[in-house]
């Protein structure tokens, strides 16, 4: 039995698990990164999605305890998927806002990375974008000392109804994800097109590297592409998977 595994079971069956899809390069559809996506095993609810459970957890101390166990559980599939053989360039984990506003928070996540033996730069940190909504730069500068770690940073989730796009400036991320919302209005009509690409350019001005979700058809991948797009997530690139079933292609259990 493994470490995590350890510090996420109880009476046998592991209270959190990660699952991941794969984030492609548009250009030759080829795994880029893979983003997580925590499941929370409960007794009496059964298994809880992220949308089921993120909310309560942000406002007490939970997220503080899940962060840890997400955090060594990515940093195992790291090694895993090295010893797999698959080629990415990090593995995304949900961080809390909450969480990178504690003071011991970079300490941390550089500990539990020597102890693993895991580089920073493997690692990318998803965050809601209802981190653009904090205004104390707590959590901002704590990101931006991770990153100067060599940690990477995604907002997830960006442009949706609810997101202020405006305050994307006020934090140095390496990677932001465009709301499927977005992406649902590409090949409407030509101004909606347009509407796409200048939010795409809006990202790319401010130094990161925008990534597509929700995308669904070859038709939409090659129009992002056009629009300078490079990376893309969906149904097209690939579902969620639990860790064991995540390996090279053709070698699928």
């Amino acid at each position: 039995m493994s470490r995590t595994d350890k510090q996420t079971t109880v009476n046998g069956v592991r209270a959190i698990e990660l699952y991941y899809r794969v984030i492609r390069e548009i250009s030759s559809g080829a795994t880029a990164f893979f983003q997580s996506q925590t499941r929370l095993n409960t007794p009496g609810l059964g298994t809880l999605m992220p949308e089921n459970y993120r909310d309560v957890a942000e406002v007490t101390n939970q997220c503080i305890t899940l962060f840890d166990l997400e955090l060594l559980q990515a940093l195992e599939a790291v090694n895993t998927f090295n010893d797999r053989e698959l080629r990415f360039d990090w593995i995304s984990v949900y961080a809390s806002a909450k969480y990178l506003t504690d003071p011991k928070a970079e300490r941390n996540i550089l500990t539990y990375c020597q102890k693993l033996e895991v580089p920073t730069n493997k690692i990318c940190f998803a965050l809601s974008e209802k981190i653009l909504e904090e205004t104390d730069g707590a959590a901002a500068t704590t990101v931006k000392h991770l990153r100067n770690r060599g940690f990477h940073f995604m907002v997830t989730d960006f442009g949706n109804d609810t997101c202020p796009i405006m305050r994307l400036s006020s934090y140095e991320c390496d990677y932001v994800m465009l709301s499927p919302e977005i992406i649902s209005f590409l090949g409407k009509d030509d101004r909606s097109d347009a509407a796409v690409k200048s939010l795409i350019d809006f990202v790319s001005d401010l130094g990161a590297e925008p990534i597509a979700d929700g995308v669904f058809s070859s038709l939409q991948a090659e129009k992002l592409y056009g629009f300078e797009c490079r990376y893309c997530a969906g149904s097209l690139a690939g579902k969620y998977n639990a860790e064991r079933y995540v390996r090279k292609r053709g070698e699928e259990e």
